[in-house]
C-alpha cells in the first residue's frame, strides 16, 4: 500500500521514539524554572552539535535557536522550556528530583518533540529555512515583567520569518488526534489589584467608620454581573476574584480591603469593556465615601490562529492518517501569542492522555502524558515545516 505524503515522516518519528523518550525524561528529572533553564539549554545544545545543526546560547537570556537549511522563506517552530514551582507526587521513575519544581505542563516533551523534528528534518531538501526556538519562561515573568517570548522577539528571533508554528500536549485527548482552528484559540490575559479605602472605628460603633469589607463585599457582587450584564452573550470573558484580605481584628472595622483576579477575553472590544466595568463597578465606592485605587495590568493578548496555517497543519495531519478535530478555544493564556503579533502563527493540540489510570491535568503534582505522544508531536512540527517551505 502506498504511503500517503508524510506518513513515511510519522513512520520514521516513531522509530525516534526511545531517544525521544529519553531526551524527555532527562528534562523531567532536572527541571528548571523560567530564565534558570541552564541544564535544559545544555543538553538541547549537546542534542544539535550531535546533530550538526548550527545553533546559538543564550538567547534572551537561557533560550537556544538553531537553523536547518537555507534561504527563503524561513518557517520558526518554538518548545517552550520551563517548568512550574510544584512540588511532584506521580512516584514514576524519573520523577523531578528538584524539590519543589515539576515539569507539569508537557514543556520537557515540548523540547524533545522539537529535537525530534530537527532530526527528522536535518538531511530532509529544505526550500528554505527553519529556525528552531526553544525559549525560556513561557510560565513566568523576569523581574520587569517581561516573559520567555518578549525576551526572545526582543533578541530578534523572528528577523526573517515568515510564519511560526508551536504544539501542545493535551491530557484530554488519545494519542493519535491532532486539534487545531482558526481565529481565536487562547485568550488574552489581564491581572487587577484593587485596593478599597474606608475608615477604621470601634467594632461597636460602626456608624463612626466606613466599613471597607462591606464596601468590598458589594463590589465583587457587582464584578460578578459584568460579564452577565455587560458583554454580549455571544462573546466570552471572564473576570475572576482570586484573592481578598482584609482587616485586622474582630471588633475594629476594617479600613483597607485588598482584591487580587483575573480577566480573560477574545477580542479587543471586550477586553476594553470588563476593564472599564471593572472601574465603574469601583465607583461604588466612592458613592459611600469611601475610595479605591485600582491597577489593570496588561497581560499576554489573544492568540489567533492565521487560517492558512491552520488549514495546513490540518491537511498534514490528515495525509498522516492522525484523527483531526477542532481546537476549542480556551481561557487560558500563552505568550505564543506574541509572537504572533509579528507574524502569521498556528498553535496546535496533540492528544498525550494516558491509555490507563485517571487523567493528570496540566500544572497538577501528580500530571503525566503518553509518551507515544512525542514522535506524533516531533512528525507534525516537521511536517508543518516541510509543508510550508514547499508552497
Amino acid at each position: 500500500m502506498r504511503m500517503t505524503t508524510y506518513m513515511w515522516l510519522l513512520e520514521r518519528a516513531r522509530q525516534l521514539e526511545p531517544r525521544l523518550r529519553d531526551i524527555r525524561r532527562r528534562l523531567h528529572r532536572w527541571p528548571e524554572l523560567g530564565f534558570q533553564e541552564f541544564q535544559t539549554a545544555n543538553l538541547i545544545a549537546e542534542t544539535l552539535s550531535s546533530l550538526g545543526v548550527p545553533f546559538r546560547s543564550g538567547v534572551g537570556r537561557t533560550g537556544v535557536v538553531a537553523s536547518l537549511g537555507s534561504g527563503a522563506p524561513t518557517i520558526a517552530l518554538r518548545a517552550d522550556m520551563d517548568a512550574l514551582p510544584i512540588q511532584e507526587k506521580t512516584g514514576l521513575p524519573y520523577a523531578s528530583q528538584v524539590p519543589g519544581v515539576m515539569h507539569a505542563c508537557g514543556h520537557d516533551a515540548h523540547v524533545a518533540a522539537l529535537l525530534g523534528a530537527a532530526m527528522l528534518l536535518r538531511d530532509a531538501d529544505l526550500r528554505g529555512s527553519v529556525r528552531l526556538i526553544f525559549q525560556p519562561a513561557e510560565e513566568t515573568v523576569d523581574e520587569e515583567g517581561r516573559s520567555g517570548a518578549d525576551r526572545m522577539v526582543e533578541a530578534g528571533v523572528l528577523d526573517g520569518v515568515d510564519a511560526i508554528a508551536a504544539s501542545h500536549v493535551v491530557v484530554d485527548e488519545p494519542v493519535g488526534t491532532v486539534l487545531v482552528s482558526s481565529g481565536p484559540i487562547l485568550a488574552a490575559t489581564d491581572a487587577f489589584q484593587l485596593a478599597i479605602l474606608g475608615s477604621a472605628a470601634h467594632g461597636a460603633y460602626p456608624h463612626k467608620g466606613i466599613d471597607a469589607i462591606v464596601l468590598a463585599a458589594q463590589v465583587v457582587n457587582a464584578i460578578q454581573s459584568i460579564v452577565a450584564r455587560r458583554i454580549d452573550p455571544m462573546e466570552a470573558g471572564v473576570i475572576t476574584v482570586g484573592t481578598i484580605s482584609g482587616g485586622r481584628k474582630a471588633n475594629v472595622i476594617a479600613d483597607r480591603v485588598e482584591l487580587t483576579g483575573t480577566i480573560r477575553s477574545f477580542s479587543p472590544t471586550v477586553r476594553r469593556q470588563i476593564a472599564e466595568s471593572l472601574r465603574e463597578a469601583c465607583e461604588l465606592v466612592r458613592a459611600q465615601k469611601g475610595d479605591y485605587v485600582l491597577e489593570i495590568s496588561q497581560g499576554h493578548p489573544t492568540t489567533v490562529n492565521d487560517a492558512a496555517l491552520a488549514a495546513l497543519v490540518e491537511r498534514v495531519a490528515a495525509d498522516m492518517g492522525l484523527e483531526v478535530r477542532p481546537e476549542v478555544p480556551s481561557p487560558v493564556s500563552e505568550d505564543f501569542s506574541l509572537y504572533t503579533q509579528h507574524v502569521p502563527g498556528v498553535y496546535f493540540l496533540v492528544g498525550a492522555a494516558p491509555e490507563e489510570g485517571p487523567r493528570r491535568q496540566a500544572h497538577s503534582s501528580r500530571f503525566d502524558l503518553d509518551e507515544r505522544a512525542l514522535p506524533v508531536a516531533a512528525a507534525m512540527l516537521a511536517g508543518t515545516a516541510l509543508e510550508f517551505l514547499s508552497a
